[in-house]
């Protein structure tokens, strides 16, 4: 029989919507916007406080359902929303706003991993997940693309747990999924709204701290949601090491992410929301097919998406220089 933690989906969709739509028609529409900067793909300023919204979506479902998980993660949330929307409202320097995903990251990392898998393997997936919370928030610099692949990626891990046999789990991330939804109705090209630090950076802790806690309950491997999360992951940390190899200022706000190239291109915002929903399908797909097969087929599976990525990376870079070569 469905009790009410089945209806919390619904409700982080119903919630996330309403809230963001009063959002964008109050004072509050001000609180924080988005101005066009060097890094930027839009032209006017727009609002960034549709992450409030979502994520009030994503906890009003999560007191519907009750989870039994560890009060580590509602601590290292608070922390992590308490200066992205500082970060929104005033901006944060960059080494501060690190040391709090660090802390954030730790604290929960610690509270999973310390007594049993000891203290190195809880300092390198702190750093992880710290890394996705801002490689979350490096993504979300096109309309639609945050937003997507919070909807994919979490409805996926919901699937896996799902079929793990984990329901009460498996609720929360169609939860997070449904909220996306909502936020998505007012950020698919045109957008009319961003999520901002608020939003993007929560979302991206959430990915990898439930893709934690799937892996610790035996949900699914450790893989998993790296591969699920792999258009965000390796389009932002190939970037990085690209720009690192070529001594480029890599802390400074460029147009060099992958999707930033698409945009300029000339696909626009719909069309390369639309590919990197592809993009995002096809990972998801692969993972779940992946995890129900025996382990070399598996890694079968993994060698065949990095030999994919890899030609989409130089279709991209090819693309990319008839493209300036043509600017000359």
């Amino acid at each position: 029989m469905f009790t009410p933690a089945f209806w919390a989906p619904l409700t982080a969709f119903a919630a996330a919507l309403l809230a963001i739509w009063w959002l964008l028609r109050s004072r509050f529409s001000t609180l924080a916007l988005d101005r066009p900067n060097p890094r930027s793909l839009h032209e006017t300023p727009v609002p960034r406080t549709g992450g409030i919204g979502l994520h009030a979506g994503i906890l009003l479902a999560l007191g519907m359902i009750a989870p039994n998980l560890p009060l580590a993660l509602a601590v290292a949330l608070g922390l992590l929303y308490a200066v992205s929307l500082l970060d929104d409202i005033r901006g944060v320097p960059a080494p501060a706003r690190l040391t709090v995903h660090l802390i954030a990251a730790g604290l929960f990392s610690a509270s999973m991993l310390l007594d049993g898998y000891g203290a190195l393997a809880a300092l390198v997936t702190a750093v992880a997940i710290a890394w996705l919370a801002n490689v979350y928030n490096f993504m979300d610099g096109s309309d639609g693309l945050a937003g997507g692949m919070t909807l994919f990626g979490f409805f996926v891990y919901g699937i896996a747990a799902w079929l793990a046999g984990s329901t009460e789990f498996a609720l929360v991330n169609f939860s997070i999924a449904a909220a996306a939804t909502a936020f998505l109705v007012f950020n698919f090209p045109p957008a009319r709204v961003f999520m901002g630090d608020v939003g993007s950076v929560p979302l991206g802790f959430l990915a990898g701290a439930l893709g934690l806690i799937g892996w610790v309950q035996r949900d699914w491997a450790w893989w998993f949601p790296i591969l699920v999360f792999s258009p965000f992951v390796v389009d932002a940390s190939v970037t990085l090491v690209r720009r690192v190899c070529r001594r480029e200022k890599w802390r400074e706000a460029h147009r060099d992410h992958y999707y930033q190239r698409l945009v300029q291109l000339g696909w626009g915002h719909r069309t390369t929301a639309v590919a990197e929903y592809a993009l995002m399908l096809a990972c998801g797909v692969l993972a779940l097919a992946a995890l129900a097969a025996p382990a070399p087929l598996q890694w079968l599976g993994l060698t065949g998406a990095a030999i994919a990525y890899t030609g989409l990376i130089i279709a991209v870079e090819r693309l990319w220089r008839g493209f300036m070569g043509g600017q000359r």
